[in-house]
């Protein structure tokens, strides 16, 4: 059974960097035929997906975040990273890693992120 747990903090002042971990269980982000991803909810809105890593380590961001979004892994403890820099109380949402396999799934059960004074 795969799992994903997303973990970090919860409150973030603007202008920081936002840093976000997501340990993965019961499969390998180097295991071939899948990459390793985040969404987010912002509050009254549809999900937006931020970006992904691939098995190979490569990553792939969302334009209009590309600029400020950073994905990375750490294979030893299977996990991977995000970070979102300059952030803004736009940037206050539900966070979420995910597998891509035919499909997001599964989730993490998200964490929610609060960017304020």
């Amino acid at each position: 059974q795969v799992q994903l747990q997303e973990s970090g903090p919860g409150l973030v002042k603007p202008s920081q960097t936002l840093s976000l971990t997501c340990t993965v269980s019961g499969d390998s982000i180097t295991a071939n035929g899948a990459v390793w991803g985040w969404i987010r909810q912002p509050p009254g809105k549809e999900p937006e997906w931020m970006g992904a890593i691939d098995t190979s380590g490569s990553s792939y961001y969302n334009p209009s975040l590309m600029n400020r979004t950073s994905i990375s892994r750490d294979t030893s403890k299977n996990q991977f990273t995000l970070q979102l820099s300059s952030v803004a109380p736009r940037d206050t949402a539900v966070y979420y890693c995910a597998r891509g396999k035919e499909g997001w799934s599964p989730w993490g059960q998200g964490t929610q992120v609060t960017v304020s004074a």
